[in-house]
Order: C-alpha cells, then sequence, then structure tokens
C-alpha cells in the first residue's frame, strides 16, 4: 500500500498511470465523492497487492521462492491447507507489495526503507544490476510481517442499521462493543435489546462485549457512581444481574467505562473492579475498562483523577485508553487526536500497565467549527467521509499538521461565515498504527462504528493481522 498526497495539477488518471493501477480500484479504495476532480492535498490510498496466476507445472515451493517468501506465508496469505493442492489458472495473492521508483532512489535505500536485504530485493525483481533501475520503474516488495492485535468497535445503534454495520466490517473487528447498559444506584441495569446485534456478533465470528456504564438522564454521573460504590448489596446485585444479561445475550467480556468518578472513590473503584473479576473470570468471562486519557498519575481533575492505571493494568484483561477529543465539539478547532499527546498518553500508560493490556483509543470522526471560536456554540461532529466530501463542495486545499499528524482544511460557507474542520484520513490514522507497532500494543478500540472512512479499513488490513477467539 502506498499513501499519495494529490498535488497541484494531478489527475486521477495519473495516479493511476504513475503506480500501474485500475482507476476504479482508487476510486473505490477511496471512496471518491468525484473521480473527475482532486483536491490538493488529498491523501489517495493506492493498493499495491500482487497476484500471482499459477502456471502449469508450477507447485507452492517455487512459486514461494519466486518471491522470497517462505512456503508457510502463502499458504496463510491464501487460506491453504494443503500445499500440494493448487491448480493452472489459480490465483494466488502473494504478500508483496509494488515499489515505484522515484528520482534520485537507489535499490540500497530502498531495501532500508522496506527492511528487506538488498540482494533478497535484487533477486525477487531478477535484477542482473541492481545499480540500473529508473524511476519510475516498479519493484516487487515482500509486505513487512503483519503483527497481530485486538481490534475493539463501540457501536450506539443496535438496530438493523447497527447490525448491518456489524456486519459490513466484522472482518476488521475481535470485538463488539454495544454501547451501553446504564446501571442504577441499587443494582439495577435499565432495559438495553442487545439480543439481535449479539447474535449477529457470534455469527460473524467476533466477540461482543457488554459494556455498563454510570450514565444517568443522559450524562455521566458522579452521584450515581458514588451511591453505587458504597453500597455493598448493590454491587452484588448489579454483579448477578450482570451475569444473567451475559449468559442470557452470549456475551463473551464485560466492558466498564465509568467516568467522572469522584476522586475519593477511587479505591472503592478499584474494589469493585476486583469483585467482578473474581466473580466473571471463574465463568470464562473477560473484564475490561475504559480509562481517560491520562498523562501522570497526579493529573487533577474529575476526568482523570479515579483512574487508576497502575490499579486497572494489575486487576482487569485490557484497557481501552480513550486516546482522542482533544479537539472536541465544544472546545477550540484543534485535531481530534493529535498524535504527539496520544504518545504521551500511552508512554506514560507503559510506565503502569503492560503493553499487551493496552487498546488504544482511535476516532472515526471529525469536527467543523465555525470561526471566529465561540465556546457557546457547539462544533458538529462529521465521518471522515463527509468531512472530504465537504471539501470538494467547497473545492479547499487538504492541508497537514505535521506535529498533530491530522488533516484539516478551512472554508467559507454560503453565509460567508469562515470554518475550519479537523478529521482523519489515511496520513493520520497510518501515524497511530505505526505508534502501536512501534510500542508494541494490545491493539486499537474504535469510537465509533458507523462513520464511513474506507481508507481506514485498508489501512488496518495493509497493517495488522485481526485476532479473533
Amino acid at each position: 500500500m502506498n499513501i499519495h498526497v494529490v498535488q497541484r495539477g494531478e489527475s486521477l488518471w495519473q495516479i493511476a498511470q504513475r503506480y500501474g493501477v485500475p482507476i476504479q480500484q482508487l476510486v473505490e479504495v477511496n471512496d471518491l465523492p468525484s473521480p473527475d476532480q482532486l483536491l490538493v492535498g488529498q491523501a489517495i490510498i493506492v493498493p499495491t497487492e500482487h497476484n500471482h496466476i499459477v502456471q502449469p507445472g508450477e507447485s507452492v515451493w517455487n512459486i514461494a521462492q519466486q518471491y522470497g517468501l517462505t512456503i508457510d506465508a502463502l499458504l496463510v496469505e491464501n487460506q491453504l491447507d494443503d500445499p500440494n493442492v493448487i491448480q493452472p489458472g489459480q490465483v494466488l495473492r502473494v504478500p508483496v507489495s509494488q515499489h515505484v521508483v522515484q528520482s534520485g532512489e537507489t535499490l540500497w535505500r530502498i531495501s532500508r526503507s522496506y527492511s528487506v536485504p538488498f540482494q533478497t530485493l535484487a533477486n525477487m525483481n531478477r535484477l542482473t544490476n541492481p545499480s540500473l533501475i529508473r524511476p519510475g520503474q516498479r519493484l516487487i516488495v515482500p509486505r513487512r510481517v503483519r503483527p497481530v492485535i485486538d481490534v475493539n468497535g463501540y457501536i450506539i445503534n443496535v438496530a438493523e442499521r447497527g447490525q448491518q454495520i456489524l456486519r459490513n466490517v466484522s472482518s476488521f473487528l475481535t470485538y463488539i462493543s454495544p454501547f451501553s447498559y446504564e446501571v442504577g444506584a441499587d443494582g439495577t441495569l435499565m432495559p438495553f435489546d442487545t439480543a439481535a446485534i449479539a447474535a449477529v456478533a457470534q455469527e460473524v465470528n467476533v466477540s461482543p462485549l457488554m459494556v455498563i456504564t454510570n450514565i444517568r438522564e443522559g450524562s455521566f454521573s458522579s452521584d450515581l457512581a458514588r451511591e453505587l460504590l458504597h453500597n455493598e448489596e448493590a454491587k452484588e446485585q448489579l454483579i448477578t444481574k450482570i451475569i444473567e444479561v451475559m449468559q442470557r445475550e452470549g456475551f463473551t467480556g464485560l466492558n466498564i467505562d465509568f467516568e467522572y468518578v469522584y476522586p475519593e472513590d477511587r479505591e472503592h473503584y478499584n474494589q469493585f473492579l476486583r469483585r467482578v473479576v473474581d466473580r466473571l473470570h471463574p465463568l470464562g468471562f473477560s473484564v475490561s475498562t475504559a480509562v481517560a486519557p491520562k498523562l501522570s498519575a497526579e493529573q487533577q481533575g474529575l476526568l482523570y483523577k479515579a483512574h487508576d492505571y497502575k490499579a486497572h493494568g494489575e486487576i482487569v484483561d485490557f484497557v481501552v485508553i480513550m486516546t482522542y477529543e482533544w479537539g472536541y465539539s465544544g472546545g477550540p478547532p484543534m485535531a481530534v487526536a493529535p498524535l504527539s499527546e496520544v504518545r504521551k498518553v500511552i508512554q506514560y500508560a507503559l510506565t503502569e500497565m503492560p503493553s499487551e493490556k493496552i487498546m488504544m483509543g482511535m476516532p472515526l470522526y471529525g469536527y467543523d467549527w465555525t470561526l471566529p471560536y465561540d465556546p457557546s456554540r457547539r462544533a458538529p461532529a462529521l465521518s471522515p467521509q463527509m468531512a472530504i466530501e465537504r471539501a470538494y463542495q467547497y473545492q479547499v486545499e487538504i492541508k497537514f499538521d505535521e506535529k498533530a499528524k491530522s488533516p484539516y482544511y478551512n472554508y467559507r460557507d454560503d453565509q460567508g461565515r469562515e470554518h475550519v474542520v479537523w478529521y482523519e484520513d489515511a496520513r493520520s490514522v497510518q501515524a497511530k498504527y505505526d505508534l502501536v507497532k512501534e510500542l508494541n500494543l494490545r491493539g486499537v478500540s474504535y469510537w465509533v462504528l458507523g462513520n464511513a472512512f474506507s481508507q481506514n479499513w485498508y489501512v488496518l488490513q495493509d497493517n495488522f493481522q485481526i485476532q479473533t477467539y
């Protein structure tokens, strides 16, 4: 996979010709609103997968040799159980990419950038004189080993539309987390019909997680959390009710998202988590939590203080760190998940819990702020696809903040008002996935499924293999 940033005067036809891919493939992968018109600064994913058509007399062994691969790599990529059963004309997906040589590049530099031995690259491309490569030449490059990660997706809509969303993205998920069962201070659960979406999850081999929250009348309630956490009988009743629902609906684990817990209730919350784990683990259920993005153990603020990273890392199976909402609806314009800040949070988390327990939050949305910024005026959220369509509508140039690793643009609406839009694109999610790989994290967790963003799923699949349970 390549990510191409559109330059002034470029057309989709030129990009397709440069990389040797069909125009229609570029349109479909990027969900382009107008194939005849591109925006300067727009990120375009260019697929570089390679297929091999089996010739008479070929075996898996000599095909693997041809591309410098192991037999196992070829078998896994094509889900083949028997290496002896291939037929002439059969199309095999080869786990390699293509690199288009740029002016000034050498084979040595290309081999370094892909972490592939120089001689392997020369042999794969049958280069008798490796110094004689030319701009525009396409080289076959072995795909990097894709690490295996867990992927969670929160979903709000559990009716028919939500079920279809799940079906559409099921191959990219380990867990699906319907949001949410609201707890009562007396240990009850508010009604939430998750039976249908839990059934779809099991059908498509995705593990459904039951999510509980301390939401009361539409908002997270500190008082509700306090009333529950200080009531021993209510906590026991709640856990019993949770087990009943999980067993009935087919949930495989519990995700606890208690927010704005009073700082003085921090240890009460930790004790509640221990009690939940003690009851659920013997029944085979996992337990996870969602926590605010902290920079230190001493971080002040109601959102942060009761979330004890060290305790959560010791008690539960994994922790979703909500690394988003730096740019938010009521706040000043900025990236929703600037990489510079996300990195700081994860690096602090790694001092308190092991990397294999960290699920890094990923936003599937952006915001459109009217300028000048007015704190009393809420910025509407929009999907990455809506963001790019709006940029097309107003024919603006896409900019990219290198520190935040996030795209943004400005436009003037039909009433003459100035706007700025921050959103996610292929470059921004690639930067976040690079961080996951660099720090060897357990995986990622999306908020929230249902926002159109076709580029994300292609980038995710290019970087990782998705764990299933």
